[in-house]
């Protein structure tokens, strides 16, 4: 098999696992925000379900430390690219317009954060 075909095989699986990883960072986000929303509708102390609420920004941290890890693959994988030859760039993600829509969820949680 070709090696930039192999190469594209692998970059897709990166592309997924990127994908993966910011989705569960989005889901967690609105956890936490449901679980405050939920506090506050029900007039429940703060005090209530802080271990939980713990729990899940520690589960938030932990993704942001996958997505970081992940990103450090892909510029790895960049250069182990140049490194066996493969000069051509590989196609990414195929739909721009979702890559984007999830993008820009990403970037407004974490100003949101």
């Amino acid at each position: 098999m070709d090696k930039a075909l192999i190469a594209q095989t692998v970059a897709n699986k990166l592309f997924a696992t990127e994908n993966a990883v910011d989705t569960a960072i989005v889901e967690a986000s609105k956890l936490m925000g449901g679980l405050v929303e939920a506090r506050q509708e029900m007039r429940i102390s703060a005090v209530v379900g802080t271990d939980v609420v713990a729990k899940v920004a520690a589960a938030l941290s932990a993704l942001a430390e996958a997505r970081a890890a992940v990103v450090d693959a892909h510029n790895e994988l960049a250069e182990v690219k140049l490194r066996v030859g493969i000069r051509t760039k590989l196609l990414g993600v195929v739909d721009k317009s979702e890559a984007a829509a999830t993008h820009e969820q990403v970037r407004a949680l974490r100003r949101a954060g």
